[in-house]
């Protein structure tokens, strides 16, 4: 039996199948929502639909985008020799807010993982082994999460790498291990950009 009417039902249903949130916060988001003035509403329906139907990855780096290449890609003021190997786009906001970095990125869009049956081939580490042999880069920066995940991509990029002849690092630990890079303060993920080292 349902306490509420089909439509908040619904509403709080869909709001509880988002990441992190609870049934409690799915029914306060519902009644929120529901005590919204119309117009609000609508804006908040219009920009979902607009980010889904209009936001996608780039071709190059991966990053999602409404024009490809993104606009770090297609920057002319951007250092095209460096590339900073990431895990999601969230790790590229976050390095974008330290102000510190110049460079280009690539987006792998996950980390090896076997315990989630997670292996080289279903993230884009081939990609990025097709970039550098198309351009001319001086240095890769493994800026993966600093856990086992992170840590065992990091190793496997760097070894695959190495061939090439280009310079392969990896951010200090100025991150905390087992933290998350979007979560990291712009102090720490400077620190870390300055202190990075050679595997």
């Amino acid at each position: 039996m349902s306490y509420y009417a089909r439509p908040l039902a619904r509403l709080i249903e869909e709001f509880g199948k988002l990441p992190g949130i609870g049934p409690k916060t799915a029914q306060r988001l519902a009644f929120h929502v529901l005590n919204l003035p119309r117009e609000r509403v609508k804006k908040l329906a219009d920009a979902l639909i607009e980010a889904r139907e209009k936001i996608r990855y780039c071709s190059i780096c991966g990053n999602l985008t409404d024009e490809d290449p993104c606009s770090i890609c297609s920057s002319k003021t951007r250092d095209n020799t460096v590339i900073c190997v990431v895990e999601n786009p969230r790790d590229v906001v976050a390095m974008e807010k330290t102000r510190e970095y110049r460079g280009l990125y690539h987006i792998l869009h996950g980390a090896i993982s076997p315990m989630e049956s997670i292996g080289p081939d279903d993230i884009k580490i081939k990609e990025l082994l097709d970039r550098i042999q198309k351009t001319t880069v001086k240095e890769v920066i493994l800026a993966t999460n600093p856990n086992i995940e992170g840590e065992a991509t990091a190793m496997y990029i760097a070894r695959l790498i190495k061939p090439f002849g280009i310079r392969v690092t990896r951010i200090a630990h100025g991150v905390p291990v087992g933290g998350d890079l979007e979560y990291a303060d712009e102090v720490t993920l400077t620190k870390a950009l300055e202190g990075r080292k050679e595997i």
